[in-house]
């Protein structure tokens, strides 16, 4: 009984498989969000205000930093926790990939999240006219909040690598 309990719950990985799959989905659809937006600028670029094409593009930056995190997320967690992918020797390699584990996988995506949060309080400062000064301190909150706890975690991974 207990054989059939472990070989059960170490097959039931393979559930996590199509969520990895549904994330490459997910890029899917933000891929073409990120060329709508670029198709919808391209016919007003001349008549569009600096500051507002400045915010088109953060907002396509922040756009590919979620895709890469996605990417990331995607193949590290599938390769951490359902599979090794099997890639043949002729085919091009990321450099990350099998080098990822879930720590160093839980670091890139505090990381990116922190760049994410950035990018978009950056966006905020710039339509700050725009914005009530409440509001504005609270995304100076929250994205500090997302520094102070990516820091942490860095350091609390540094401290438990150290003491190995």
């Amino acid at each position: 009984m207990e054989r059939f309990i472990e070989n059960a719950m170490y097959a039931s990985r393979w559930l996590l498989a199509p969520i990895y799959f549904g994330l490459s989905l997910g890029l899917l659809v933000l891929a073409l969000k990120f060329f709508q937006e670029v198709f919808h600028i391209i016919p007003n670029v001349f008549s569009m205000a600096e500051a507002d094409l400045i915010l088109v593009i953060l907002s396509l930056i922040d756009m590919a930093l979620v895709g890469g995190l996605l990417v990331m997320v995607m193949i590290s967690g599938y390769e951490n926790f359902v599979s090794q992918l099997d890639i043949d020797d002729g085919k091009e390699k990321l450099s990350w990939l099998g080098k990822m584990d879930s720590g160093s996988l839980k670091m890139k995506v505090a990381a990116s999240i922190v760049a994410i949060s950035s990018i978009h309080l950056l966006k905020v400062f710039m339509n700050a006219e725009n914005i009530e000064p409440v509001y504005l301190k609270w995304y100076v909150i929250i994205h500090m909040a997302f520094v102070v706890s990516a820091f942490a975690m860095g350091y609390l991974d540094k401290l438990t690598k150290h003491d190995h």
